[in-house]
């Protein structure tokens, strides 16, 4: 009788008991399922609170190796919206975002720490009004599951940060518009194998198009 090694019975012994074999997954950031939600002091009077949208971005999540997980994304600057014309324009206008001189902002994480049960630290760079700097990023994982219908595998997490906007030469009114600008992500994405592939795809598209519309100029 032929006998099979340890190791490989054991690995057939756990499929047929049903026991996945866990693994990073890919996933591709759904872009309209999720926000980018920004506020700031206004001379003391409110808050007010805009949004954000993600132009593009893949994630990558193990639920039981959190230290393998990744995150890159690119910001789309020019779809800052505070719910008036006027004020859009001026916060993507050159004392602020400056959106047609720097249409996207771009994130990459270099590592996530597991804090608890559900939550971590994200901790990545940050390229923003052209200047990059390291962020850290507090988040809860939501939930990771298939749909109602079981079409899609979805991937849930919330999350929130500070930045300094004068870091990133934002300086204009420091007195009128507060410097210190408070952040909160609302992220979905589906299971995608091709999420990093497809997401290089897109920015190189992304990239041509901007050196075709200069070059008209």
């Amino acid at each position: 009788m032929r006998r099979w090694p340890s190791t490989l019975l054991g690995l057939a012994l756990a499929l047929a008991a049903g026991v996945a074999v866990a693994h990073p997954l890919d996933y591709s950031i759904d872009s309209v399922h999720s926000q980018i939600l920004f506020s700031a002091d206004h001379d003391g009077y409110s808050n007010p609170v805009g949004r954000l949208a993600i132009a593009r971005g893949w994630l990558r999540f193990d639920p039981d190796d959190w230290g393998a997980s990744k995150v890159v994304a690119d910001i789309d600057l020019a779809s800052a919206d505070l719910g008036d014309k006027g004020w859009n324009d001026a916060v993507m206008g050159r004392n602020f975002l400056d959106a047609a001189k720097f249409p996207a902002a771009h994130f990459e994480s270099d590592a996530v720490t597991k804090t608890g049960k559900e939550t971590g630290t994200l901790e990545g760079k940050l390229t923003l009004h052209g200047v990059t700097l390291p962020v850290k990023v507090d988040f809860t994982v939501n939930r990771v599951g298939a749909t109602l219908f079981g079409f899609e595998t979805i991937a849930g997490f919330s999350g929130h940060a500070k930045l300094d906007r004068t870091q990133f030469g934002m300086t204009a009114f420091p007195k009128a518009v507060g410097t210190e600008v408070t952040i909160r992500l609302e992220i979905e994405a589906k299971l995608d194998r091709s999420a990093e592939y497809d997401y290089q795809q897109a920015v190189n598209k992304f990239e041509r198009s901007r050196a075709h519309a200069a070059a008209q100029h």
